[in-house]
């Protein structure tokens, strides 16, 4: 088994997607609009705000696991920045979730493309809260040095936190 973390590996799909769906909400939207698809092909913008949801649940649950390891590294502060901002991503996603899913039960036109247009917002304010989460985890592995929690003392050099880190461990153990 890998000591690599798998935060870092897993955060890159909702982000992704975060981007992705935006567009794809105008598109579906515009298309709904004019008439051209059926509601139904609605659901297929529901079923990608779902995997984005569980897909940010998965990536802050990683997170969590792997927070004693790093904190040791980065400041506290910087953590909960970046924790805060994953719980508004997540909690925008959900809501953005619900929106979509309300387009499909609803039965006035009118009301379908207000949630549409909803939806279609929510979209957009999900991206920028990923952009907001990513740039604070950036801001961890590149400001912080997060990725030195998971470097080996020899890898790491004398002088960085893994290598201190070790030289406890050594220590407590005598």
């Amino acid at each position: 088994m890998t000591s690599l973390p798998l935060h870092p590996a897993i955060v890159h799909v909702p982000l992704g997607l975060a981007f992705i769906l935006p567009a794809l909400a105008i598109g579906y939207a515009w298309t709904l609009w004019k008439g051209t698809v059926r509601p139904r092909a609605w659901l297929a913008i529901v079923a990608l705000q779902a995997v984005l949801l569980a897909a940010g649940v998965v990536a802050m649950n990683t997170g969590e696991r792997e927070e004693d390891r790093v904190e040791r590294v980065v400041p506290s502060a910087a953590l909960e920045q970046h924790e805060a901002y994953a719980e508004h991503f997540v909690w925008a996603t959900g809501f953005t979730l619900v929106l979509a899913g309300l387009v499909l039960v609803s039965r006035r036109p009118a009301i379908a493309h207000a949630l549409i247009a909803a939806t279609v917002a929510g979209t957009i304010v999900v991206a920028v809260a990923a952009i907001r989460v990513g740039h604070a985890g950036g801001r961890l592995v590149y400001e912080h040095n997060a990725g030195a929690a998971y470097a080996t003392a020899a890898a790491a050099g004398p002088g960085t936190p893994a290598a201190r880190e070790a030289r406890r461990n050594d220590d407590d153990d005598r």
